[in-house]
């Protein structure tokens, strides 16, 4: 089974507005996590591997750098 982890740094003062855009676009079954650290992340884990497809419509505004995307087979 393929598994996405999506990773991509907010722009400063938009981790609000990025968690509200991505969370509506994820299947159910995908986890959302936020750093806990200083610099504003999120990271999804998505067991569809459908993630990078689904968030690849990220507007530029809401991240400080294109995302990171890597695909995993579950062991």
């Amino acid at each position: 089974m393929l598994t996405t982890m999506w990773e991509v740094k907010a722009a400063e003062g938009c981790l609000d507005e990025l968690l509200d855009w991505v969370r509506p676009r994820l299947d159910p079954t995908a986890q959302l996590y936020r750093s806990a650290g200083p610099e504003p992340r999120v990271v999804v884990i998505d067991p569809t591997g459908q993630a990078a497809t689904t968030l690849a419509e990220l507007p530029a505004a809401y991240a400080d750098r294109p995302p990171h995307a890597w695909d995993f087979d579950r062991l």
